[in-house]
């Protein structure tokens, strides 16, 4: 009878060995922020004498059908801001104020529909079709490069038919629009995840109080207590002569950070109290450091 609680102990024992609780060797994810900002109508459809630009039913339509495709992926926490389009300007300018990783920049570049009928002696068809082509830009907001760009074209199309006079006669269809459009939108997202998962999660040290150090990022992007993540101090920025572009080289790592506890009440202000070990930092210039997962 005293056997199994030894048993017990030493299974116990062996699980706390090998299985290490939310380290990095878990490979955790964590959520990408991302904002998106000037989805615009390129084309000529619906652009009357009365147009108004903001209340534009095409863009509108594309926006909330990115928004829920990203949303369903369950990777992305999705920033909305009012003052968006002013904020772009400022993306790569050194201080990314828009407070996401990424930000998505996309337009409707081609809309169109048509309706074609065949007329027989005893019956009639009507065919709708509706043709969208959407363009997509991801941008790193810290750097402001372009790191996706790409365009695709998305068809929708339904058919009604009439014998003898009876079957339907239905006007346009209005879900048209949306088909084409999420289908052209479908062939962009799953690129637009790869990018974003593929390249480093990064977070920035914002304070150290009291021998405990606060880093940007919480629970709603899966930060938890016990979590660590890598300190690396910046890399030198160089410009490439060719492009113009400021690069930044690979950063040195200096140690590690792990989470003890987690504030904050919106994705834009959430933080983590961290404890830190490795070579010393210089309190006075944390923004020369950040943290990555990798």
């Amino acid at each position: 009878m005293k056997f199994f609680p030894k048993l017990s102990v030493i299974i116990t024992l062996i699980m706390m060995v090998v299985l290490p609780v939310n380290s990095m060797a878990q490979d955790k994810t964590i959520k990408r922020k991302v904002a998106i900002g000037r989805f615009s109508n390129e084309t000529q459809y619906a652009k009357g004498l009365f147009y108004d630009k903001e209340n534009d039913p095409i863009r509108k339509q594309a926006l909330d059908i990115l928004s829920s495709k990203l949303a369903a992926s369950e990777k992305f926490i999705l920033l909305e801001r009012e003052d968006l389009d002013v904020l772009v300007a400022e993306v790569g300018k050194g201080m990314n104020k828009i407070g996401a990783d990424y930000l998505i920049l996309g337009s409707i570049t081609e809309f169109g529909r048509k309706a074609e009928g065949q007329q027989k002696v005893f019956s009639s068809t009507k065919t709708q079709t509706v043709e969208a082509g959407v363009s997509i830009r991801l941008v790193e907001a810290a750097t402001g490069l372009i790191i996706y760009s790409d365009e695709a074209k998305g068809y929708a199309e339904t058919t009604t038919k009439q014998t003898m006079g009876l079957g339907g006669t239905a006007g346009f269809d209005a879900t048209l629009s949306d088909k084409a459009i999420s289908a052209a939108l479908s062939q962009l997202v799953e690129n637009i995840i790869n990018k974003c998962m593929d390249k480093p999660w990064r977070s920035y040290i914002l304070s150290n109080e009291d021998g405990s150090y606060i880093i940007s990022g919480g629970a709603s992007q899966g930060l938890a207590a016990g979590d660590t993540f890598n300190v690396y101090k910046k890399g030198k920025i160089v410009k490439n002569p060719q492009t113009g572009i400021d690069i930044e080289l690979p950063g040195q790592k200096l140690g590690s950070v792990t989470v003890v506890s987690s504030y904050g009440d919106t994705p834009e202000t959430e933080i983590s109290f961290c404890t830190y070990t490795g070579q010393p930092l210089d309190a006075e210039n944390l923004g020369n450091y950040y943290i990555s997962d990798k």
